[in-house]
């Protein structure tokens, strides 16, 4: 299968400490990729990496086929990368509509343009009614509860019609029947063809739902396979259990 995203020897290092240490990994085209580890293995510092919120000390990242040299958030996302954020982001003064178009406006700090086309209005709502947001488009999104604001961020970065979404931690923190209905959206998108690379804390989720799994650890590559060849990897578990 074809490789969407390709990562060659990324390394970050934060003074004396490497938080990523000569990764390698690859998420092929069509897949719900996992990226897991124990905490502080590296895992969002990688997302960063590949996303333009930090910059790599070492390293290569593909993505469909060409080198991305100098990652920015801004040109990632019109190229068709875009990503969510462990504590969701969104414009708490805005509406939901709102929000949403002010996601095609990136990075976040950028200034958000009051007027609405109605190309963008009608895509924004047809997203809010797949997740189950449409009834709230005129609320504002600090009104929203936890797991309603990942909703909306997630529904956000779908505006530009992305090839590849990383989602960092999509189910922490939110109910069972939220954690349902994310993972009902992602299985969706991904027949439509949607690519996902997935950090998720729930191991039962990714088991069922992701196939690769790749899994670091202390920033490097411990393993990567099938859900059930790492599952019983046995330097898969010694990094969870400590053994």
């Amino acid at each position: 299968m074809t490789a969407l995203l390709e990562i060659d020897g990324l390394t970050k290092r934060f003074g004396g400490v490497t938080a990523v240490d000569a990764c390698s990994f690859a998420v092929p085209a069509g897949s719900v990729t996992a990226l897991v580890g124990p905490n502080g293995s590296g895992k969002t510092t990688a997302f960063n990496l590949i996303t333009g919120y930090a910059r790599r000390d070492a390293g290569a990242i593909r993505f469909d086929g060409e080198a991305i040299r100098a990652p920015d958030p801004t040109r990632l996302a019109r190229r068709g990368l875009t990503r969510t954020f462990q504590q969701a982001r969104v414009f708490a003064d805005l509406t939901l509509v709102e929000n949403m178009v002010a996601a095609l406006q990136q990075p976040w700090r950028s200034a958000f343009r009051s007027a609405v086309r109605p190309s963008e209005r009608e895509r924004a709502l047809g997203l809010l009614e797949e997740f189950g947001l449409a009834r709230l488009a005129q609320e504002r999104a600090g009104n929203l509860s936890y797991g309603q604001k990942k909703l909306l961020e997630f529904a956000a970065v779908l505006m530009a019609d992305p090839k590849l979404v990383l989602l960092d931690e999509p189910t922490a923190g939110v109910n069972p029947v939220l954690v349902e209905q994310i993972e009902r959206r992602i299985r969706e998108l991904n027949e439509r063809g949607l690519t996902f690379l997935v950090v998720e804390h729930n191991m039962n989720l990714v088991m069922r739902l992701c196939d690769p799994v790749v899994v670091l650890d202390h920033g490097t590559k411990l393993a990567e396979g099938r859900p059930d060849d790492v599952r019983n990897d046995a330097r898969v578990l010694d990094a969870y259990l400590g053994g």
